[in-house]
């Protein structure tokens, strides 16, 4: 457990060894103080207004909730016409034979009547 313990630590400390290395950058160092500064606005938003957050947040559930519905409703259409299409071939080979045999009978009666 020790072991594991050094590595998360290395990693963390690795981490924000890289992320100071990259504040020498000064547009860098502007970027993440631009994005500071937008998400703690919208933190401090979201602190004055829990209740607003909760319905944006049940809002997009509901969206994405119905959107999951009904692609699903949408896959299962498509799935039950793939299996009639799957069914037509066979059926249509055996509307072709009986039109043949069909066919046949009708010629051998022509054919019958003429001799006669």
């Amino acid at each position: 457990m020790g072991s594991s313990r050094k590595f998360w630590l290395g990693m963390v400390l690795g981490a924000v060894a890289g992320g100071a290395l990259s504040l020498f950058d000064r547009s860098t160092r502007m970027s993440v103080k631009e994005d500071l500064r937008k998400v703690s606005g919208s933190v401090s938003y979201i602190a004055k207004h829990p209740d607003e957050f909760v319905n944006d947040v049940r809002e997009t559930v509901a969206k994405v909730t119905t959107t999951v519905e009904q692609v699903t409703e949408d896959v299962a259409f498509i799935a039950e016409k793939v299996e009639e299409i799957r069914d037509v071939p066979p059926q249509l080979t055996e509307l072709v034979h009986d039109t043949k045999e069909t066919f046949m009978k009708m010629g051998e009666d022509g054919k019958s009547n003429l001799m006669q």
